[in-house]
């Protein structure tokens, strides 16, 4: 297989680098279907890991022109994949998400296409990310503020 179809599988999808070599030899060079294949990996191996306990984690805090405000708690398994920079990103990335997306619970935020590749959906993005950190992840809760907005009413996924 030939490395820079499997280092651009990989960039685009965040498999590792086995992962994609390996889809790539199943769908004989045909990168749609080795996508497909990954991705129903990555659906399996989200199931597989989806009952493992999530204690650590971090909480992302991001605030749009002073309007929009977001809290979100984003879990995992270990303080180590807590502290990693591509975990990091990943809550902030959420954190942006539902500051321009403004979902009104956790189950709506999973079925909303994600913001920055509407392709897909949010659920999708973290199973992507489960096949790249290798532990399960969940959105634990959220809560979104809007200038102007009742007090009493912020958008809340406690």
């Amino acid at each position: 297989m030939n490395a820079d179809i499997i280092k651009k599988l990989r960039e685009e999808t965040g498999a590792g680098v086995m992962e994609c070599k390996n889809a790539l030899e199943e769908a004989k060079g045909d990168t749609v279907k080795a996508k497909e294949i990954l991705a129903n990996s990555a659906d399996a191996i989200a199931k597989k890991k989806a009952e493992r306990a999530t204690k650590n984690g971090l909480i992302d805090v991001y605030a749009h022109a002073g309007r929009i405000g977001v809290i979100v708690e984003v879990a995992c398994e270990s303080d180590f994949v807590a502290k990693n920079q591509g975990f990091r990103e990943m809550a902030h990335n959420l954190a942006l998400h539902i500051a321009s997306m403004n979902p009104k619970s956790i189950d709506e935020l999973m079925e909303q296409e994600y913001f920055a590749d509407t392709s897909i959906k949010v659920s999708d993005y973290i199973k992507t990310q489960i096949l790249q950190i290798k532990e399960n992840i969940k959105v634990k809760r959220f809560v979104r503020f809007e200038m102007g907005e009742d007090e009493d009413k912020p958008t809340c996924a406690c």
